[in-house]
Order: structure tokens, then sequence, then C-alpha cells
């Protein structure tokens, strides 16, 4: 990964570069900030920049081998997977559109092999995302819905709680996230919307142009958790990367998987339509991680292990 996408952060012998990172050892007596012999720590992520919506990887290379090593960030737990080629321990994480620019704490605790605990802490710049907004109109049943039809939106918020309530603490997805049909965008992430002039929500996805039928891919391996048509949603296909990481795909014209198949990337999921609130086909994307909407766009950007 090159220098321009992942930004560093090295404690040791070089304490001029030290910035709010604190690492203690319990049981020992190193104290990494303080101690010329102490051996080095990195922290890495990607991207470089950190904004509200953003998806972000974590990459932490120790000093010496670990047991295990979890997470806090934002109030969320992080779970990190070690890999054994570049010693590096990684995890995936997000950040919420509702997040505030400020610096805030990603808080480490790991074991050695020897049994010790460890402690960490890195102080991380979130900034503002510059989004925008834009005017639609769609039919009138999506804006001013009838009270039977109130009482399906009602079911279907219910499935999607139960769906999103299954989602695997084990990674299913490996390398880097691709996307799902080779088309131009039509709409990008964190957009505000206005429908027929009155009802106002935020685009928490990436949308295609693309003719209907034009089959659409799994943007990563894993499981499905959902594949049915849904009110707003029109035919939608949920898939379970694992760590947390939920890819949704919507306005399907034919769903091609079922509830509980074991995709692989680049497997087709449905043919592009206008099913559900659309204001003509194209193929809606949105990645969810630990209930957080996050940006597709730059998750499909980025080198992951």
């Amino acid at each position: 990964m090159g220098a321009s996408f992942l930004k560093k952060v090295t404690t040791g012998r070089n304490r001029g570069l030290l910035v709010g990172l604190l690492l203690t050892v319990s049981c020992g007596n190193l104290w990494a900030a303080e101690t010329k012999a102490s051996p080095s720590w990195s922290v890495q992520w990607q991207p470089a920049q950190l904004v509200n919506g953003s998806p972000v990887l974590f990459q932490v290379k120790p000093s010496g081998r670990l047991k295990t090593l979890s997470g806090k960030w934002l109030d969320h737990d992080i779970s990190f997977v070690l890999n054994p080629k570049t010693k590096t321990w990684n995890a995936i994480a997000g950040i919420a559109l509702s997040v505030k620019p400020g610096v805030y704490t990603l808080g480490l605790s790991a074991v050695t092999l020897a049994g010790k605990e460890a402690s960490f802490q890195r102080r991380v710049t979130v900034r503002a995302g510059k989004y925008h907004s834009t005017a639609l109109t769609v039919e009138g049943k999506y804006t001013a819905p009838s009270q039977e039809q109130l009482e399906v939106i009602a079911r279907d918020r219910q499935t999607k709680q139960e769906t999103f309530a299954k989602v695997s603490p084990d990674r299913e997805w490996a390398g880097p996230f691709k996307s799902p049909l080779d088309a131009p965008f039509s709409d990008t992430f964190g957009t505000t919307r206005t429908f027929n002039g009155q009802v106002r929500s935020t685009h928490e996805g990436l949308d295609f142009r693309a003719v209907s039928g034009t089959p659409a891919r799994a943007l990563n391996s894993g499981t499905v958790l959902l594949a049915r048509p849904l009110y707003f949603e029109g035919n939608c296909v949920v898939i379970d990367h694992g760590q947390g990481l939920l890819s949704l795909y919507l306005h399907f014209s034919e769903i091609k998987v079922k509830e509980g198949d074991k995709v692989e990337q680049g497997q087709i999921l449905g043919l592009v339509g206008g099913t559900g609130r659309a204001t003509g086909p194209h193929l809606h994307i949105a990645v969810r991680w630990q209930g957080v909407y996050i940006d597709p766009e730059t998750l499909l950007k980025m080198n992951l292990p």
C-alpha cells in the first residue's frame, strides 16, 4: 500500500513522531513513549483522510507476537485478524454520517503470547465529508402511502431488523471489494434527497446507471441473509460478509440467489430493474457496518488484505 493512501504513526526510538499515542504493558516495565530501548509499534489506516460516512481499515503492527487483539472505535467493538505474511493485525470499521468532525480515540487491547496484557490508544482525526442535495419525483404511494401500504412497510421494517441481527462475527470477505457492474454512477453516497417536494432523506448508498436486465454481482464473498421483495427497496438481496459488514443490492427486476446461499465475489445476484421506490432502472448498493451505513465508493477504492 502506498504512503499516499496510508496514514502511519510509529513510536519507539523516534520519540519525535509520537502524537497522542500511549502503549502500556501490564506485568512489565515497558512504556514505549518514554523508554529508548522500547521496541516500536505502528498504526496505519486507510483511507488516509477520514470523514463522516467513510469505511476505514485499521492495521496494527506490534513489536512482538500477540495472542489476541481487539479494539474500541466510536463506541463499537472491533475485532482484529492477524495477517501472518505481513505480521499485521487488520480490522474493518466505519464512521457514521452523524459523526461530527473532531478527534476520536482508537483504543486497543492485546494479550501477548506470554499472557501479558497490553493497551494502546491512538487519537484519530475525522473531518467533514462533502455531500450534496438533489430533488426527485416518484409515485405518490412512496411519499404518502395508504394504511394498507403502511402495514407492509412496518412488516418490512421488522424483516430488516431481524435480518441485520443475524450478522456473523467471523470474516467471510477476502481482499478488495469489487464493483457489482461496469456502469457510471447516477447518484452517490450522502446526498440529501427531496422526494416530490416534501419527503427528505439521506442517500445511504451508491447508484449505478444501467439498463434493465444487466447482471449485478457480489462485491465480495459471503452468505445471503435476505433475497425477497420489499416495499421501498423492491427486489432486494443482502449479503453478510462477516465482521459486522453487509452489502445490500436494491431494485432488481429478478433475483438469482436464495436466502442461505454461500456466494463468491463476482457471482450474479440479480438483474438490474426499477422495482420499489425508484425513478427508473438502476442498481442501488449499500454497505452497512455494525448498523452504520458507510460509503461504498470509498470501500471499492480501498486496498484491503
